[in-house]
């Protein structure tokens, strides 16, 4: 007997309005990216326009009832926004990130005289370097992608010659496809004398050795005293490991310019936060435009209705477009506000012992905003602070709590990590179970799987690794 069940499924999906879509898009734009936004906007979609300082009158503004029913689903808003500060003669600093080393290492490439074969390998393989500078590729996968991306046949020997060139090009080291390679490429051309010869044969031959601190072994190979070796040392010890430069991951390979996105000033003992003056405009609907749809919608032509129908989309995006502005403007202040209010000691001072442990979740609930929300708002947002400029992202931090039960920040556990391991004697590194102690014996219970985590974190080595003589 066969048994026949009929099952009914009710499945809510949310869809997105087109305003939603637009304010999560803006949300994440720092200023001046929001700038090259609104321009954009600007010459793409001719119903909007820029509000002059003398055109203030309200009947130069639109009323889309006129076109709109009073039913229609889209809500009734004035229809310009203000993104300035009423400080409107206040400049904001800006800091810019340097050009990057992709970058530098191309104009270096123009100067060289190569075919344009040897021109278009070269730029590939600088194309494929990582952020530190190195190459770390193998270059059977380098040929396969060339094969792929530039329909070219390119042996191994071309590739090599091309990372040869780029060896060459500073800074020193770049183009190295391990560590030992881009010590040894600076290395080599120091100018010579006992202690870089000393340290040019460390690293040829005793790599390994080294890495791993085992200084006794290279004496007794060497025949060389501790001093000799020191000297070795020091000149390894001044080479860079990572020729590729400090690179922010908050930034792509082209140069940027940052602008604050807050302001915060201590004025008379308060806390004072404004949005800086930059130069995106005041927006508002082209009146011109909505008379064509009045007059089309009059008429009953395919032409007319075609014009009406396009003016009809292009309103709808302006005016999605400058609510989402404006939404966007009271959910960066009111995340900001909420910020200041959990670090206000913090902010006050500026006293990095006083960042009190903060996640998205305790921003999330004192604005009522989704957590996705306030990550779209901190992603790559800076403020201007009277003791200087952050990045949003810098005042969250977990927390652990100490044995009299206060809640701390795990950045104040990590400075106190790097000030025990700056402080402890070289030739005896604590270990991690000794940097425990030293946490302990200031209050703070921490775990020794925290702290190995924390010192990975901060890129410290373990104790037989930072061991020196």
């Amino acid at each position: 007997m066969l048994s026949q069940s009929l099952q009914q499924k009710l499945q809510l999906k949310q869809k997105l309005s087109p305003l939603q879509i637009q304010t999560i898009k803006l949300l994440e734009l720092p200023a001046l990216e929001l700038d090259q936004r609104v321009r954009k906007e600007l010459e793409e979609n001719p119903v909007l326009e820029t509000k002059s300082n003398e055109d203030e009158t309200e009947n130069n503004e639109l009323s889309l009832s006129e076109y709109y029913g009073e039913d229609d689903s889209i809500p009734s808003y004035k229809l310009y926004v203000n993104h300035q500060s009423k400080d409107t003669k206040r400049e904001f600093p800006t800091f810019s990130v340097k050009e990057s080393f992709r970058q530098n290492l191309e104009a270096q490439l123009g100067f060289r005289t190569l075919s344009d074969r040897e021109r278009k390998i070269a730029l590939f393989v600088i194309g494929s370097l990582d952020d530190d500078g190195y190459l770390r590729r193998e270059i059977e996968t380098l040929r396969d992608d060339m094969a792929f991306r530039l329909g070219m046949e390119v042996q191994a020997d071309e590739i090599e010659n091309a990372l040869s060139v780029i060896q060459e090009f500073d800074p020193p080291g770049v183009g190295a496809r391990d560590l030992q390679e881009c010590l040894l490429i600076q290395i080599r051309i120091k100018k010579s004398k006992p202690s870089v010869n000393l340290a040019l044969t460390i690293l040829e031959n005793h790599f390994e050795e080294f890495t791993k601190k085992h200084y006794e072994k290279i004496i007794s190979r060497l025949g060389i005293t501790e001093d000799d070796l020191k000297e070795a040392i020091n000149e390894i010890l001044k080479l860079n490991p990572r020729p590729g430069g400090n690179v922010d991951d908050s930034y792509t390979d082209r140069a940027q310019q940052v602008v604050p996105d807050f302001i915060l000033d201590l004025k008379d003992g308060e806390l004072v936060l404004t949005l800086p003056r930059f130069s995106v405009p005041e927006l508002r609907i082209n009146r011109r435009y909505a008379e064509i749809l009045l007059k089309a919608a009059d008429q009953s032509t395919r032409e007319s209705k075609e014009a009406a129908t396009f003016v009809k989309q292009k309103l709808d995006s302006a005016k999605w477009f400058i609510e989402a502005l404006r939404q966007r403007q009271n959910t960066l202040l009111n995340t900001m506000k909420a910020i200041l209010e959990f670090q206000e000691e913090y902010f006050e001072e500026g006293d990095e012992s006083k960042l009190k442990p903060m996640v998205l979740k305790n921003i999330a609930e004192k604005t009522g905003l989704d957590i996705s929300t306030i990550s779209r708002v901190v992603n790559s947002k800076y403020i201007q602070t009277h003791f200087g400029i952050y990045s949003l992202k810098y005042f969250f931090s977990e927390g652990l709590v100490t044995e009299s039960g206060e809640e701390v920040s795990t950045r104040e556990i990590k400075n106190i990590l790097v000030e025990s391991v700056n402080a402890e004697d070289k030739r005896k590194p604590l270990t991690d179970e000794e940097l425990v102690g030293c946490l302990n014996e200031r209050g703070y219970k921490v775990a020794r799987r925290t702290v190995a985590k924390y010192r990975e974190q901060l890129n410290l080595p373990i104790a037989r690794l930072r061991k020196e003589i």
